[in-house]
């Protein structure tokens, strides 16, 4: 399925059939690589069936989301570090999470966002846009899958790596994680929706637990609501002040932020609301960050595409350093920025990419004799790789591309992303 199609599916059965029957259309798009369990994809289904089918599931999977006894800690559960309250982010501004059978075990990456992952494409090593209306050869290189860096596409498939993270929930393997989804109160709910003797199998077991996950991650209510004062604005529903629109101006200008040549801020040529990403890979050389234990290891890098998460594209130079970009919608929410979570500020961030090449002693360590370390997270082979368009590109003493009203104005623009729900008016704080 084509991005384009996934919206036409949604936008025909939203209304229709609402956010749960939208879940069961899409998942083909997360059917695991493993065998089905038994009754985890039932046979054609009338439009009523798929309804309350996808209902079910939904249901089931809010609560596997919810349940810390799932971990090895009895104290973690998906929803502590992806918090509802938070645009299902982390609540904490730390750059990692812990977790694992202690709780004191770190994590590698900052904790990504689940909210619109709905429409990111499935891995590819050269992606071509045909919604493009500029030339349809042009190979834009890696795009799409989930987590930093793209390893899994599916829900199903991204739900079972933290169930079984030894740095997260801690299960040894699935038939831990079975073992426990038998004694939860949820358990009959379970049969219900993938039958009797789904426990027989812990496979089965397993991989309907994570589908039942996948399906609650992509009802539209709590995951793609597009309820932002920008969507209001672009719908025609919503003004921005002038700061607002300045920053808008400035996040589109190829020659100032340039920020929507990858976070696309503009709907697609079929309606589709802007998801601010175009879910490909990008060198940033964001600051290594020491609060991250593994980074005490000089020789460890996490070098995103190439590894050390993902393996298949080990050894291949070209891709080290990049990482997936991430959408912007409720970025105003977050607390800790990048794969790394180096940044604590949303100002700082745009500031980074406004002066890490004009001004890299705000941002690097210096050396000993003074000189700056730049790009210190990325070893010198792999410098090529990184992004050097506008506002990036420039030489140390240069003007930045932005200035300092210029930033402000730009992240007052992105306040604008923030979802109606996450408002504080609405979340009481």
């Amino acid at each position: 399925m084509t991005i384009k199609t996934i919206w036409l599916v949604r936008s025909g059965l939203a209304a229709s059939m609402g956010a749960a029957a939208l879940c069961l259309a899409l998942l083909p798009l997360r059917q695991s690589s493993a065998a089905p369990a038994a009754g985890v994809h039932p046979g054609p289904m009338s439009r009523t069936e798929a309804f309350a089918r996808a209902e079910t599931l939904t249901a089931l999977g809010r609560k596997i989301f919810s349940d810390p006894s799932l971990s090895a800690s009895g104290l973690q559960a998906c929803a502590s570090c992806h918090d509802p309250a938070h645009a299902f982010s982390p609540a904490s501004a730390m750059p990692v999470e812990m977790g694992g059978e202690h709780g004191d075990q770190p994590g590698l990456r900052a904790v990504p966002t689940l909210r619109y992952l709905q429409s990111v494409p499935a891995f590819t090593e050269h992606y071509y846009d045909s919604e493009d209306e500029g030339d349809e050869s042009v190979d834009n290189g890696p795009t799409g899958g989930l987590t930093w860096d793209g390893r899994v596409d599916h829900g199903a498939d991204q739900a079972k790596i933290p169930l079984l993270s030894p740095f997260e929930m801690g299960n040894k393997d699935a038939a831990e994680v079975v073992a426990k989804l038998q004694k939860a109160a949820y358990a009959d709910d379970i049969k219900v929706a993938f039958g009797e003797t789904v426990f027989d199998n812990p496979q089965d077991a397993f991989d309907a637990a994570a589908e039942a996950l996948a399906t609650f991650e992509q009802s539209g209510p709590d995951f793609y609501p597009y309820s932002s004062r920008y969507d209001a604005f672009l719908a025609g529903k919503a003004t921005l002040t002038a700061q607002e629109l300045h920053g808008r101006q400035l996040f589109e200008d190829p020659a100032k932020g340039n920020c929507s040549s990858c976070h696309l801020s503009e709907p697609a040529n079929d309606g589709e609301p802007p998801q601010f990403s175009d879910f490909g890979f990008l060198g940033l050389a964001a600051p290594r960050n020491m609060a991250i234990p593994a980074n005490n290891d000089p020789n460890y890098h996490d070098l995103g595409l190439c590894g050390p998460q993902r393996t298949d594209f080990a050894g291949r130079s070209e891709y080290c350093g990049l990482f997936r970009t991430p959408t912007l919608r409720n970025v105003a929410l977050k607390k800790s920025f990048f794969h790394n979570g180096y940044f604590h500020s949303l100002r700082d961030v745009v500031s980074f990419y406004a002066t890490r090449d004009s001004d890299p002693g705000r941002w690097y360590p210096k050396n000993s004799d003074g000189t700056v370390r730049r790009y210190d997270d990325l070893p010198q082979a792999y410098w090529d790789n990184l992004n050097q368009d506008p506002p990036f590109g420039r030489k140390p003493g240069d003007a930045p591309a932005l200035t300092d009203p210029e930033i402000d104005d730009i992240v007052a623009f992105l306040g604008t992303l923030t979802d109606a729900d996450l408002q504080p008016e609405a979340t009481g704080h």
